[in-house]
């Protein structure tokens, strides 16, 4: 084997024995990022800080490195799988494979504002964003080929937060191996899909965003109305705000929000008794009461109809 040569770092005043094999790897004593960076430069790769394990500490990695670790589960999954394969038509017949598989966009969703301009099928993908903060995608194209592409992309996107997918580098797309697979234009339109869910995703996350800080400034009343006329159906609601007459023993009560009367009328009380229509009420208000909520206290008055 041929003689380690010794790099070393002025800024450290320290030699450490590398040989070109390991130059990628971590070392006891390690050039400063200026010997590094000029290292990699010369084997054609190219560094990137990341911030990584529970203390959050600064790492090198090389570019393709990083990439790897920000991706979604399912997307590194679907790249480890793709860069195993050693054959590009294996490759080509499992994106076969994906479109098969891929459920369908319904019609009345293939819209001009969720198409993908720039490819050479026609491709369409809608993106929802779920309760519990994920996002979801679908795609449809008119192109088995292109249709495959797609799928990936929603198999590997898919169940991951907004944050993710807008964040993640377009880099995955040459570690998957396809470009020999797949002509100039092909690897174009595959680049424009996944810019084009990266734009639904921010889109999403900024709806959400504005959606909630309306609820926030939504009344309570109001809050209790929404939510009492969804569940119950009340043939008459009348909802009353007492919060001020008791802000005397409890002053964040004269802004309202705290103490409320209630009076509903309802046939989803049928067969139930005073305490079990209470406890259903309470139920469907457990967000709103305290203490995860500002509701103190509720004076309710529930009746059906036939007792009106």
């Amino acid at each position: 084997a041929p003689r380690a040569k010794p790099v070393t770092c002025a800024r450290m005043k320290t030699t450490a024995l590398t040989s070109r094999a390991s130059r990628t790897s971590s070392s006891s004593c390690l050039p400063c990022t200026s010997t590094r960076r000029a290292r990699f430069a010369r084997d054609g790769l190219e560094l990137r800080k990341v911030r990584r394990g529970p203390e959050k500490k600064n790492t090198w990695l090389t570019t393709a490195q990083a990439a790897a670790t920000e991706m979604p589960n399912a997307l590194k999954s679907l790249v480890t799988a793709f860069s195993a394969v050693p054959d590009p038509m294996l490759r080509y017949k499992q994106l076969l494979h994906f479109a098969e598989k891929l459920e369908p966009l319904a019609v009345e969703h293939q819209t001009p504002e969720n198409k993908v301009e720039g490819c050479v099928s026609q491709v369409w993908v809608k993106g929802r964003l779920e309760e519990d903060g994920t996002v979801t995608f679908q795609a449809e194209s008119d192109s088995q080929l292109t249709k495959g592409l797609a799928a990936l992309l929603v198999k590997g996107l898919s169940g991951a937060e907004p944050e993710a997918i807008v964040s993640l580098e377009p880099s995955f797309i040459e570690m998957l191996g396809l470009k020999q697979s797949l002509t100039p234009s092909r690897n174009n339109g595959f680049l424009n899909m996944f810019l084009k869910m990266q734009k639904i995703t921010q889109e999403l996350a900024s709806s959400a965003g504005s959606a909630g800080s309306d609820a926030r400034n939504i009344p309570m009343s109001k809050k209790i109305e929404n939510a009492l006329r969804d569940n119950f159906n009340p043939s008459s609601l009348d909802i009353q705000d007492d919060s001020a007459s008791h802000a005397g023993h409890r002053p964040d009560s004269a802004d309202g929000g705290t103490h409320f009367r209630v009076e509903i009328v309802s046939d989803s009380f049928e067969g139930m008794n005073t305490i079990k229509r209470h406890k259903a009420i309470y139920g469907v208000l457990a967000d709103y009461m305290e203490p995860s909520g500002s509701i103190h206290a509720l004076s309710l008055s529930t009746k059906t109809p036939a007792e009106v």
